[in-house]
């Protein structure tokens, strides 16, 4: 998926920008300049093409603030990676020193960039971006994030710069990624799975920088399996991490199942909360491997369950296995755990099946109401698998509400199963 980085000085509006774009409110917008330290990850689209926002904190040409430098290498780290950039001015400050500072560092850019001068609120102030032709990024955009104004046309030139998508999953093979945080044993585990030292094996954190793919084929099937780099809390990342960090992004949307692998030890972190999100966002197939269980006696093993099940529960679908690289024990049990995963995310259930469960519910008289209209399910299809996506046609789909559709999602789980893989459901409306 292409990567777009967001850059420019603090309070131009970046953040306001990124939410426009994605319709909502990831990012926080504050008046106060410098609220975004980190680097925002928003997955969005725009005339069918999806692309990744990189929202970056405003960047201050000031030696005397080690913060600011970070910020500062942070953002430029965003830029590297980046397919396109949107370089962000202020239409009502005018032209200021960090602004010619930021723009003689993208000029030396090959990538496209695209110069916006935000906060021009009406066509009258439209002339105001003139002045900026000086940075010698080519023709300013006008807009006005808090408005709308200009976000189309922006958005409708950019998608038209970005690579075409890369079609990376080969037909008939599964596709593995293993996250988890530095030093979780991710490359040991996937070690034991190759049954050679294909990656290399360290007790410092953070040594698998890059993703490295390698095909197994066993019993008649193929798995790539991609180790990636271990996932740090944004503030600890780095120099060259923050490239595995991309990269592990990346490497979740090429899977179709990904092995999060935890430390036992250390229990369930909010960094692994982090990573789990990630993983159910972007539709994958999720198995939990507890590392390092050997290490831990049976009370804090109990208490290891009882956080999965607090912790991690909106990923309740994903089989939990106990198992320790070092010592080799239930790795064997992982091939075939990926298998079943694998079988119910392909998994294709007939319309007449579907239509059984949509009279079950009917059946047991769960539904929901507002005033005098009451809902009905009609009937339902599945329309796509990877993860299993279903449609059911309803006589009113306003009526759905969050409790509803967690309550069928988790009837379609009794019926059908499909332990491990996320269940995706859309409504249409039909008389």
């Amino acid at each position: 998926m292409s990567l777009v980085a967001i850059v420019g000085r603090p309070n131009v509006g970046k953040s306001t920008i990124v939410n426009r774009i994605a319709s909502g409110q990831p990012a926080i917008v504050d008046e106060l300049s410098g609220v975004t330290r980190d680097r925002n990850y928003i997955k969005t689209d725009w005339s069918g093409k999806s692309f990744t926002i990189v929202d970056t904190g405003g960047l201050i040409f000031d030696d005397k603030e080690n913060l600011i430098e970070s910020i500062r290498q942070q953002a430029f780290l965003a830029v590297e990676e980046a397919d396109a950039i949107i370089f962000v001015v202020d239409g009502k400050t005018g032209l200021l020193h960090d602004d010619k500072e930021i723009a003689n560092i993208l000029r030396q850019k090959t990538k496209p960039i695209f110069l916006v001068v935000n906060k021009l609120d009406d066509i009258s102030k439209e002339l105001d971006k003139f002045s900026f032709y000086s940075l010698g990024l080519g023709e300013p955009h006008a807009i006005s994030a808090m408005h709308g104004l200009g976000i189309g046309d922006l958005l409708d030139e950019l998608v038209k710069v970005l690579p075409p998508e890369k079609v990376e999953k080969v037909e008939g093979v599964i596709n593995v990624a293993i996250i988890g945080r530095p030093n979780a044993g991710k490359s040991s585990i996937c070690n034991r799975l190759l049954g050679e030292e294909r990656v290399i094996v360290s007790n410092i954190p953070g040594t698998t920088r890059d993703t490295i793919d390698t095909v197994v084929e066993r019993g008649g099937k193929s798995y790539l399996f991609i180790d990636t780099a271990g996932l740090r809390r944004r503030k600890k990342i780095k120099g060259v991490e923050y490239y595995g960090m991309v990269r592990v992004l990346r490497a979740i949307d090429r899977a179709d199942i990904v092995l999060l692998v935890l430390d036992s030890s250390e229990g369930v972190t909010g960094q692994d909360q982090k990573i789990a999100e990630i993983a159910n966002d972007r539709d994958c197939g999720v198995m939990v491997l507890l590392n390092k269980w050997d290490l831990i006696d049976a009370e804090n093993l109990n208490n290891l369950y009882h956080s999965l099940e607090k912790k991690l529960r909106f990923i309740s679908y994903a089989p939990v296995l106990k198992v320790s690289a070092l010592k080799n024990k239930g790795i064997s049990k992982i091939y075939p755990m990926i298998d079943k995963v694998a079988n119910e995310y392909f998994r294709q259930v007939s319309t007449p099946q579907l239509n059984n469960l949509v009279q079950a519910i009917k059946t047991k008289g769960h539904t929901v109401s507002k005033g005098r209209k009451k809902l009905n399910l009609l009937y339902a299809t599945q329309i796509k698998t990877g993860p299993p996506t279903f449609l059911f046609f309803v006589n009113e789909p306003s009526l759905i509400n969050v409790y509803f559709k967690r309550y069928l999602t988790s009837e379609v789980r009794k019926f059908f199963s499909f332990k491990g893989v996320p269940v995706k459901l859309l409504f249409r409306k039909k008389s």
